[in-house]
């Protein structure tokens, strides 16, 4: 329910999973936790972990229900990211959600030529820009993975660029630890300051965890880091159903529960009210027809997500993802689906947006496309207001059953509040015809090259780019000094 004044009124939501489901499945996933355990790949987290009550056996940590039980209470039931400015721009709570790209595609389907080529860092530029300008995306992430820098440290040239490209919120991901700690500095330098950052966070990091049953090092040092500074992180350990997990979608999602505990209590036992967010896909069935690690599967779809709102802890999503290689029926009916489960079953920062191929290939074109379709559903779902404005009594009466609306002053009130997309062609054939015959496809391939040619950024102050820029440069150093 979403209030408006002192009325209350329905708003479109779904659950896969009702609680008698979700309250089973953490049972079974305490049961994981005292019985089978954890494989947890770094020693300062398992000395963390068995300073708070567990019990370890080499790499193995069995960790006990009363430990589970006093996170998930200490945990926030809030995430708070801000632009920018210093102005909260995703309260990730409750069934509020927000929608934003992805990172580190292989590929990028070029606008311009149709064809797939490798991505260069002018490519993350223009993806950012494009993220920025697009009114229903809430934040950014690189989406490409650049060719024409260092392969070991890409990830501190996409921080560069994407701090100073956006001014919205930024989710972003490191392949090392230090490049967690890198991202953090460039971002305490724009805000000014560790306080300044930690008060008013503007990005995130999304730490990739192997697996539920497998936590590595990499990803515990970020949790750990991270819970210590007080900053929020992005807590993922994902499952392949028949694969590292049982078939099944309960065994599935039990056993990646797991995982997904252990970082709520690593965080809690660091610093206690450190934000966390859980993983709202994967915890079900792989495809086993194929082997490939589709981004689109029906039979996951809302699972991880029921159990977030079950924990009520924020979720990091998935949508506006297609498994297609082109932009066809299947990249529309995909994205599509995929933005609309995350927004009925409330996934709160929900990221992948452009994505095609199984994460292999980003495209601009499909963010553009999925901007539409985000506005689309937003309004589809939105609760409706029923008052004495919006019943419109008087003017009914005064228009009478032969009268027109449409130079009625209630009309020119309210006549800008339906959504009506830029690029949907919603015209006769004739008009469309007269226009060119533009497809969809055209249509966004050339909204991607208006943006690029007129959207503005506002710069970061000359003084914080050489900052940010030193950071990158002190890395690079480090890299090449580093012995393989």
């Amino acid at each position: 329910m979403i209030p408006t004044h002192e009325n209350r009124m329905a708003s479109a939501r779904y659950s896969r999973m009702g609680h008698q489901e979700c309250d089973r499945i953490h049972i079974g996933t305490l049961e994981i936790l005292e019985r089978t355990g954890v494989d947890v790949h770094d020693e300062e987290a398992r000395q963390i972990l068995v300073a708070g009550g567990a019990v370890a056996d080499g790499l193995r940590i069995r960790i006990p229900e009363h430990m589970v039980t006093r996170a998930l209470a200490l945990a926030p039931r809030r995430l708070t990211l801000y632009n920018r400015h210093k102005k909260p721009a995703i309260r990730a709570w409750g069934y509020n959600t927000y929608y934003g790209g992805g990172s580190d595609c292989l590929t990028v389907l070029d606008h311009r030529t149709g064809k797939r080529r490798a991505p260069v860092l002018e490519d993350v530029e223009a993806a950012v820009k494009v993220m920025d300008f697009l009114p229903e995306i809430d934040f950014v992430m690189s989406l490409l993975l650049p060719k024409d820098v260092d392969q070991r440290i890409y990830d501190r040239y996409q921080m560069e660029v994407m701090l100073n490209y956006t001014t919205k919120p930024i989710v972003f991901v490191s392949p090392d630890f230090e490049g967690c700690v890198a991202a953090v500095e460039m971002c305490e330098a724009v805000a000014g300051g560790p306080e300044s950052f930690r008060r008013h966070p503007f990005a995130t990091c999304y730490i990739n965890v192997t697996s539920g049953l497998v936590a590595n090092e990499e990803a515990l040092q970020k949790c750990i880091y991270l819970a210590g500074k007080g900053l929020p992180q992005l807590w993922i350990p994902l499952n392949a159903g028949g694969v590292n997990s049982p078939a099944t979608t309960a065994g599935c999602m039990a056993s990646m529960n797991a995982g997904i505990l252990l970082g709520v209590v690593l965080s809690q036992l660091v610093r206690e009210g450190s934000p966390i967010a859980v993983p709202g896909w994967n915890g079900g069935p792989y495809n086993l027809k194929t082997m490939v690690g589709n981004y689109v599967l029906a039979d996951e779809q809302g699972v991880p997500t029921s159990m977030g709102k079950y924990y009520d802890l924020p979720v990091f999503g998935l949508g506006g993802s297609t498994d297609a290689k082109v932009l066809d029926h299947q990249a529309g009916m995909e994205c599509t689906i995929s933005l609309m489960t995350a927004l009925l079953h409330g996934a709160n920062i929900v990221h992948d947006v452009g994505f095609m191929d199984s994460g292999l290939q980003g495209s601009l074109q499909l963010q553009v496309m999925a901007n539409e379709t985000i506005g689309f559903l937003r309004a589809a779902t939105r609760g409706v207001v029923v008052d004495d404005e919006t019943l419109a009594l008087d003017a009914i009466d005064e228009v009478g059953p032969t009268g027109s609306f449409l130079q009625h002053p209630h009309t020119m009130r309210h006549y800008k509040e339906p959504f009506y997309s830029k690029l949907f062609d919603k015209g006769p054939y004739s008009q469309w015809e007269k226009k060119g015959r533009l497809t969809l496809e055209d249509k966004a391939a050339g909204e991607v090259d208006r943006i690029l040619e007129t959207h503005v950024i506002q710069p970061l102050p000359e003084e914080i780019q050489e900052k940010i820029k030193a950071i990158v440069k002190r890395e690079q150093a480090w890299i090449d000094g580093k012995k393989e």
